[in-house]
């Protein structure tokens, strides 16, 4: 029981801080300002991380593998803390797959929650603030899915088709990821 409850804290402190790396590295690809609130966030909760990166860790065209780094890194720790907590149970060489593993499942479950966002707004607030912010970190993922889905009756049924495939693609990750620890 104890294990769960540390497990769970742990997820989400790293979800969050690796989570916000995330959105870092998004933001800066799709070029939306920081000077919003998210933006500043985003700042405030993850360059103690990434700035130090950076010195070590280049961009590569227009993605900032700095907070790609601080992100696994992050998913890093988060395994291997559990790793420990659970006496160890796989080869300790695992650790980084895992991690990774881990970080891919956290990219799944955050596109899932951008799409399934930018849907209910698309219909509920289209003109606010937020639904800009949201479809502009959302659109470049949906677009491809946009050329595939036609309109049924003037509905973007993209989304859905998009979300169904990251479902799948969790089902995978987490697949893997339970027999890595085994």
């Amino acid at each position: 029981m104890l294990f769960q409850m540390v497990s769970m804290v742990l997820d989400v402190v790293a979800g969050l801080i690796a989570g916000t790396c995330l959105l870092r590295l998004w933001m800066q690809r799709q070029r939306i300002s920081f000077h919003q609130p998210i933006g500043r966030f985003v700042f405030a909760l993850t360059d103690w991380l990434v700035l130090p990166l950076r010195k070590g860790i280049p961009a590569w065209s227009a993605w900032d593998l700095s907070s790609l780094a601080g992100a696994w890194l992050i998913k890093l720790v988060q395994v291997a803390l559990l790793w420990l907590l659970s006496g160890g149970a796989s080869p300790w060489v695992l650790l980084p797959w895992l991690s990774l593993l881990s970080l891919a499942q956290l990219v799944v479950s955050a596109l899932s929650a951008l799409v399934l966002v930018y849907a209910v707004m698309s219909w509920i607030s289209p003109g606010s603030p937020m639904y800009d912010l949201v479809a502009r970190l959302a659109e470049p993922i949906l677009r491809p899915f946009r050329r595939v889905v036609p309109l049924i009756g003037g509905i973007d049924l993209s989304p859905l088709v998009l979300l169904l495939a990251l479902q799948m693609l969790g089902m995978v990750l987490m697949g893997l990821q339970t027999g890595g620890l085994r």
